[in-house]
């Protein structure tokens, strides 16, 4: 059984919401899941300082996000 909520901020989150969750589910394990919309994402100033150094970087030694995270997952063994 699936129940999916949309809602235009967290804000809106309601103890009625909770406790419609808790009326549906009663004692069945379930996962709640908290899903951003990344299309009204805003860029902070670090996030875009840190982006347009990653512009300024030479091609040569430009290291992807994939290669990025799996030199940190071997590096830390996440």
């Amino acid at each position: 059984m699936f129940t999916t909520y949309h809602l235009d901020s967290a804000e809106e989150l309601s103890v009625e919401i909770m406790d419609s969750i808790k009326a549906s589910f009663k004692s069945k394990p379930i996962t709640i899941t908290v899903e951003v919309d990344q299309e009204n994402i805003e860029l902070t100033d670090e996030m875009k300082k840190t982006l347009d150094g990653r512009l300024l970087e030479s091609e040569e030694t430009y290291l992807s996000a994939k290669d990025l995270l799996k030199r940190l997952n071997n590096k830390y063994r996440v």
